[in-house]
């Protein structure tokens, strides 16, 4: 982990960090995150640079110089880019609307599951069987993803149910039917 500690970031034109006693605030054109850092580790914002500084080479200290960094890092991109990730769903009359900012999918169930999107999250359907989960924290961004794809996770005998775009199921034979 301290090889990526080690690592300077660069920030991007339009993306400003500020350091105070290690609760970092990063704002940038798509917006604003704040979070607090342990106080082991030195964050120096030097110009265009962030760089991180450990005290000591523990195993300890190495790992939270890695991980630090890593957070600090998906800020900056978060502000700068984004982060998104793609839903389809399979299964016939799986389905999915949006109600304001209210997700509603049909996925085989009695009732339509509702989710509410989390603050600073959209959604988006480029198709009724594709939603695309987008914003500026990747933390939330996963955690919405895995909570949607978990309302009907793929099942292992017909594939049916949310998946990643891109993720792969793998199916099992069944009875035999002899």
């Amino acid at each position: 982990m301290s090889r990526i500690g080690n690592k300077v970031i660069v920030l991007p034109a339009g993306v400003e960090v500020t350091n105070n006693d290690n609760v970092v605030t990063v704002k940038g054109p798509k917006g604003e995150l704040t979070r607090k850092f342990s106080k082991d580790i030195e964050i120096r914002v030097e110009g265009t640079e962030v760089t991180l500084h450990r005290p000591n080479d523990s195993k300890e200290m190495k790992t939270i110089h890695g991980t630090t960094r890593a957070l600090l890092n998906n800020m900056v991109i978060g502000v700068s880019e984004g982060f998104k990730k793609e839903l389809e769903m399979r299964g016939v009359g799986y389905r999915a609307q949006l109600q304001g900012s209210k997700l509603v999918l049909a996925v085989g169930k009695s009732h339509p599951d509702e989710v509410e999107a989390p603050e600073g999250i959209t959604f988006e359907l480029p198709s009724p069987t594709t939603i695309v989960v987008s914003g500026i924290s990747k933390e939330v961004v996963g955690q919405t993803a895995a909570y949607v794809r978990s309302l009907r996770s793929p099942e292992p005998y017909k594939g049916k149910g949310i998946r990643y775009v891109g993720e792969y199921v793998r199916l099992k034979e069944g009875k035999t039917g002899k």
